[in-house]
């Protein structure tokens, strides 16, 4: 405004105060010449400041200010974790003890070892998918972790069917996994039994998911020395697990399992990305509200003294 203010001519209202015909005539007659004339309004404070205080305030309120509120960081999923919990009949034999030292069935000590297993993902997309006569998808990929946790504890023996489907589980696994663009994805299988229905043998379940660049640990907790569907195959998990670059490993025991899932996160570390972002909070109507007020100051004053004047005039 002051740069305007210098360079711009001053605000021109021509108009016509007082229309005299007979204007010329009188002004030839006393020899004189008529000029323009102009009229300076003089500038109240009162409008200055209220001028200068609008202008402050429309400038502000076009730079958009804004609040900026504590940064936020999530962190960034590095991979694809699929968990395969075997749920057929033989799970609920009372082999294990729980944190407490009492015997438990097998799928209560690996709720609890995989719930202590879940909360150290920090970074990973978690799957979880149950099998017994066929397989099924319990928990698709996620970051929350706390609904994988809940949904596994819902989980129940025979659920699923009293069979062992380990090939068709990996089966699904591999589907599961086609859909994620993660480059890496690894799957943790636990299975106490003998695959017996499946439609896909483990081992050739095994080959295409070494195709698709998927690591399978295999955690066995059944009985090699068993009979028929309950007798752990151990070769066959060992081809799984060597087939796609995984590891397997037997667990007599609840503390052997914890050892296990413990050893699995040193095996499979990776680097944690994460994302930090501030938030905001945009304060551009702020100004723009004092703007309004400020106007409608200035206007209604003016309109009122404008009223008190012409009232003044009339009782004149």
């Amino acid at each position: 405004p002051l740069l305007l203010g210098r360079v711009l001519p001053p605000y021109k209202d021509t108009q016509q105060a007082i229309r005299a015909p007979w204007f010329r005539r009188i002004s030839a007659v006393l020899g004189q010449r008529p000029e323009e004339a102009g009229a300076v309004v003089r500038k109240k404070p009162l409008n200055i400041i209220l001028f200068w205080l609008s202008w402050v305030l429309v400038v502000l309120a076009l730079a958009q200010p804004k609040l900026l509120e504590e940064p936020l960081s999530r962190t960034l999923p590095s991979r694809d974790l699929l968990l395969l919990v075997d749920l057929s009949g033989s799970m609920e034999t009372e082999d294990f003890t729980d944190r407490q030292g009492q015997t438990v069935d097998r799928l209560t000590a690996v709720k609890q070892v995989l719930d202590d297993f879940l909360t150290r993902r920090k970074g990973d997309r978690v799957g979880l998918i149950v099998f017994g006569n066929s397989a099924f998808v319990q928990v698709p990929f996620t970051q929350d972790l706390e609904a994988c946790r809940l949904l596994l504890e819902e989980t129940a023996v025979r659920m699923a069917g009293p069979r062992t489907a380990f090939g068709d589980a990996i089966g699904l696994g591999i589907t599961l996994f086609q859909r994620s663009d993660m480059d890496e994805r690894v799957m943790i299988a636990l299975t106490d039994g003998n695959d017996t229905g499946s439609k896909v043998p483990p081992a050739e379940a095994a080959k295409i998911a070494a195709d698709d660049e998927i690591k399978i640990h295999v955690v066995g907790v059944g009985d090699p020395a068993a009979s028929g569907e309950e007798k752990l195959d151990e070769q066959v998990l060992r081809a799984v697990a060597s087939e796609t670059g995984g590891q397997y490993f037997h667990a007599a025991d609840r503390d052997e399992l914890e050892t296990i899932y413990t050893e699995l996160d040193k095996i499979d570390t990776r680097e944690l990305e994460t994302q930090s972002y501030r938030p905001s909070i945009s304060l551009f109507h702020w100004p723009l509200g004092a703007l309004m007020c400020v106007s409608l100051f200035y206007f209604g004053f003016s309109l009122i003294s404008k009223k008190i004047g012409h009232g003044k005039q009339a009782h004149g």
